[in-house]
């Protein structure tokens, strides 16, 4: 259920991209990086909250804000169902092994790097995957994974 892309939705939800200092870029863009710049702002608010009123406090921040907004919509629509945590699920119910993720390759240039990342059943590579991100790289590596073991729910 929490995920970037929630907490980015909530972030939105809360307009707090208008209480920060980013590049017109950044501030324009609607891009994975601004999603995780306003995802790491609610968990940010989160842990303020937390140091500063205590724990009831930021668990009903969370409670008004994540759970009674978002959970109906997650719940509906099983966004909590994420390749990787399908994948994990059915190559440890169905033989028994936790699969593992290794960078295959990556190229560009540190501003728009992409990755190539494969999903591993012991020394099997299963599949792999390409993104910007290694975690992107990641899903689309048990994304296909799933597809190549025929596990798809």
């Amino acid at each position: 259920m929490v995920n970037a892309i929630t907490l980015a939705g909530v972030s939105e939800d809360l307009e707090f991209g208008s209480f920060l200092l980013m590049s017109r870029g950044e501030a324009k863009d609607s891009s994975r990086g601004r999603k995780y710049i306003l995802a790491n702002t609610f968990e940010a608010l989160v842990g303020a909250i937390y140091l500063d009123q205590g724990y009831n406090q930021a668990e009903s921040f969370i409670q008004t804000n994540l759970i009674n907004k978002k959970l109906p919509a997650i719940v509906a629509g099983q966004t909590f169902k994420d390749a990787k945590s399908l994948f994990q699920e059915k190559s440890q119910a169905v033989l028994g092994i936790t699969p593992v993720y290794k960078v295959l390759e990556q190229w560009g240039p540190d501003h728009d790097r992409r990755f190539k990342s494969g999903v591993f059943l012991d020394e099997e590579l299963v599949a792999d995957g390409e993104g910007a991100s290694k975690q992107e790289a990641e899903i689309e590596a048990a994304k296909a994974g799933l597809m190549v073991k025929n596990w798809q729910i």
